[in-house]
This record gives structure tokens, C-alpha cells and sequence, in this order.
């Protein structure tokens, strides 16, 4: 039985300084010719799926943490948070002078002086994933975000912002209880990034509809994730794998701890499972 499975981008498939491993490129080319199946399962909005990642070739794409699916490059399902719900937010970020960006399938779109304002931010959340951070900034790691287009738009799939405190992400949630409202860059207190997007929309709901589109059930999948956020999907599927540079959590509900993303880790998990 061909398998179709599950990638995260980043801390998965790429390092979080978005290096790509040769070795991960062959692994996913392998399976892909031995007939199973591979979709990209990331919180990154399409605009964020750069070229060197689409060259690599896979089935389709779980974006936007499961607002965004597409097939062979057809959309297949796409929700987004609404003009009026997007103006209600950023009125609310800007009020409280906390950066942000919207995460679109058109492009990232930043707040004023996000560039300088996150950098701190993103410095932390490198040295938290184990990099070196001197030489990080925002414009490396976000090399096509766009510093002065409209901001109030009706095409977002979700808007980060950088967290000045813990408070910053209950006061979001209580705010917005009608969309859906996470953390990301640290575990619960220790969060640099807060984010708002689709109520109800997570990658292990976005992942069933995908295997309802195939007729296919959780026995056919196999997913693959190195963060909190990707511990649904893994649940949802009969082997969930994740990466040894993953988080704690995740990696104790795993099915199977490959290696480091940097160490052919996503090679060594589809060989484990005779998937190359």
C-alpha cells in the first residue's frame, strides 16, 4: 500500500536558518518514485514556499496551518480571516504597538520598521533553536516580505506579532475569541511570537481533508514535525515521527525520533520506515 505523507518546513525539512540538506532533497524524491505521496504541512503561507523548495517536487501543500490546500497546484480548499476581522486586528496590534506581519498566499506584508522593531525577536527565537544568531536579522529571514503595502486586506491567512510579554498572547485570545490564537518561538511564557488566524483551523484538520480528497484514512499517512504545533497531525496519523532537534513534547507522543534536521535526519525517517 502507497503511503502518502506529511513535511513541516521549518526545523523539518529545513534547518531554522533555512538551509536545505541535499539529503532531504533525494529522500522525498525517492519516495516520491516509489509512488507514495508528499505534502508540504507548514504554518508558512504559500508566498513563503520559496522556489528551491517547490524544485524539490511534491504532491501538494498544507499552508497556512491548514487554512491553504492545494493538489498538483490546484487550491482544494482556502479560508481567510476577513477584511473587517483583519482591520480589527491590526487596529489592535497597532493600539498596542506590538510589529506584526500578514502571512497572505500574495506575499508577506509588514508592519512600519517591522524589520528593526522584530529584530531582537528573531535573534532570540535563532539562539532558541540552537543558532547562531550574530548574523541573523529580519530580512534575512524573511528575504521577500514587503515593508510598504496595504496592510488592511482581505486575502490573509493569518497575522504573527512579536510578543512584548505573555500577556500580550491572553489578551489577544480573550480579545479574539471568534479566531484562532497561538504562540510560536518558545514554549507557553517564554513565546516570542504570537499569531491569529482561521477559528478552528489546525494542520490535523486541514490533513484530514486532504485524505478525505484522496479516500484515503490515518492508516495510509505518516507524518513528520519537530514543534508543539505539529503534535496533532502527528497523532492524526498512524506514524508520526519527529525530529530529534524537536521539541520535548513532541518528540515523547512520536512513533519514531529520527535525526537532527542537519544530520539527514528526514532521509534517516523515511528509510527507517522502508519508505526509499
Amino acid at each position: 500500500m502507497k503511503k502518502i505523507i506529511f513535511i513541516d518546513v521549518d526545523g523539518t525539512l529545513v534547518d531554522y536558518s533555512g538551509n536545505l540538506p541535499d539529503s532531504a532533497v533525494e529522500a522525498i524524491r525517492k519516495t516520491r518514485r516509489k509512488g507514495n505521496m508528499v505534502y508540504l504541512c507548514t504554518g508558512r503561507s504559500k508566498a513563503e514556499i520559496y522556489q528551491k523548495i517547490w524544485d524539490i517536487g511534491f504532491d501538494g501543500l498544507i499552508g497556512g496551518n491548514g487554512t491553504y490546500i492545494e493538489y498538483e497546484g490546484k487550491m482544494i480548499y482556502h479560508q481567510v480571516i476577513s477584511k473587517e476581522e483583519c482591520t480589527k486586528i491590526i487596529d489592535w496590534l497597532l493600539a498596542k504597538d506590538l510589529p506584526f506581519y500578514l502571512e497572505s498566499n500574495n506575499g508577506l506584508f509588514a508592519s512600519k520598521d517591522f524589520d528593526i522593531r522584530a529584530d531582537k525577536a528573531i535573534k532570540a527565537y535563532s539562539a532558541y533553536k540552537g543558532k547562531d544568531s550574530s548574523k541573523v536579522t529580519v530580512r534575512k529571514a524573511f528575504p521577500h516580505m514587503i515593508y510598504d503595502g496595504e496592510i488592511y486586506r482581505d486575502d490573509v491567512n493569518k497575522i504573527s506579532f512579536v510578543l512584548s510579554s505573555y500577556d500580550d498572547y491572553l489578551n489577544a485570545k480573550e480579545k479574539f475569541k471568534d479566531l484562532e490564537v497561538n504562540t510560536w518561538g518558545g514554549k507557553e511564557q517564554k513565546a516570542l511570537f504570537g499569531d491569529i488566524g482561521v477559528c478552528g483551523m489546525t494542520k490535523e484538520k486541514a490533513l484530514l481533508k486532504v485524505l478525505e480528497y484522496h479516500h484515503l484514512t490515518r492508516e495510509d499517512a505518516i507524518a513528520i514535525g519537530d514543534a508543539t504545533i505539529d503534535i496533532g497531525m502527528l497523532k492524526e496519523c498512524a506514524i508520526g515521527i519527529a525530529m530529534n532537534s524537536g521539541s520535548d513534547d513532541v518528540k515523547k507522543i512520536a512513533d519514531y525520533v529520527c535525526k537532527d534536521v542537519d544530520d539527514d535526519g528526514l532521509y534517516d525517517a523515511l528509510e527507517h520506515y522502508n519508505l526509499i
